[in-house]
């Protein structure tokens, strides 16, 4: 027999459907079977499966461990097989966790055997015993917002259900305030916001920048403040107002100022000099700073909170070695 204690990240679903996740390579019709034959119990009475789950409520299965091995699916292949690596945790709670991101690292896995952050971040709190196995056949921690592969910086993962809702609720919001970290090629000196329409094309994996509205374009708005000169370069400080895919890659690119490093977007033959120079290889592009909204609830401790991640090694070198550097990088 094995019992399971309902926990705050199981409470307000349908027992079955805790049940499909907790056996996961099993059929329906088992669980069901399971149940009306009281091999599946709850708060020790007979269970239908209908029930709301409310905190502490005792989950016994009276099955032996061959079989429930068999149909949760043993092990956790994805959290014990990792690489070696050494996750820069900037902020965690017991709801979330900020993690400083390195380029060329997925945020979410693109395909079934990728790793990405998210991996990284479960190997990490299963290795701190933020969590257990049992908890991850039940939930998954998961990221609350992405950056492209080869961008640096600030990923927000939810480390329960109440983290990972309120903190994608105030990211579909807009309530937070995103800041990006980029260099890039000439001369800009006034703090300003463009403006423009979006497409991107599935099959090259890259976006168009319009001035007018399409039908399939998305509207999108980028602020940058220059905080930083060199020869023929920027240092910008840029705001996400809206947060499309390459946004500001492409956006600064349009108006004639690609970033630094960016092949998809940027200028081939300066990216060139900075590749043989520094060994650049991806984009000097860092999600730097998120400064929180008035939080109520469970997160209420990141309220009105600023969190800044450290500027890459190599950005870093690049800005003291090419740019007048600002006092706050």
């Amino acid at each position: 027999m094995q019992e399971i204690i309902i926990g705050k990240n199981e409470v307000g679903q349908r027992f079955d459907k805790f049940l499909f996740k907790f056996f996961k390579e099993a059929p329906g019709s088992f669980i069901y079977k399971m149940l009306r034959k009281k091999n599946i119990v709850l708060n020790n009475k007979k269970a239908n499966g209908k029930e709301k789950l409310n905190i502490n409520d005792s989950v016994k299965i009276y099955m032996t461990d061959d079989t429930i091995d068999k149909f949760t699916g043993k092990g956790n292949s994805s959290v014990l097989t990792l690489p070696h690596f050494s996750l820069d945790v900037v902020y965690e709670d017991e709801n979330i966790i900020i993690v400083n991101k390195p380029s060329g690292i997925l945020s979410q896995k693109a395909q079934k055997d990728d790793i990405s952050i998210n991996e990284y971040i479960i190997s990490y709190l299963v290795e701190t015993k933020s969590l257990s196995a049992t908890q991850l056949k039940t939930f998954k921690p998961g990221v609350c917002n992405r950056l492209d592969r080869n961008t640096s910086g600030l990923i927000i993962a939810g480390k329960s259900l109440i983290g990972l809702q309120t903190m994608s609720e105030i990211i579909k919001k807009r309530s937070m305030d995103k800041f990006y970290l980029t260099l890039v090629s000439g001369y800009l000196d006034k703090t300003t916001t463009i403006k423009g329409y979006l497409k991107k094309d599935k099959k090259t994996n890259k976006v168009t920048i319009s001035n007018k509205e399409t039908p399939d374009g998305k509207y999108i708005e980028t602020k940058y403040e220059p905080i930083g000169f060199g020869e023929n370069l920027t240092l910008l400080k840029v705001k996400l107002v809206t947060g499309r895919a390459h946004q500001i890659r492409a956006h600064l690119s349009s108006i004639g100022h690609g970033i630094i490093g960016d092949y998809k977007y940027g200028n081939k033959k300066i990216n060139d000099i900075y590749k043989e120079k520094y060994g650049l290889k991806d984009q000097l592009l860092h999600s730097w700073i998120m400064s929180f909204p008035e939080i109520k609830g469970a997160l209420c401790d990141l309220s009105q909170q600023t969190i800044k991640a450290a500027v890459p090694e190599i950005f870093k070198k690049i800005i003291d070695e090419n740019i007048q550097t600002p006092t706050e990088v």
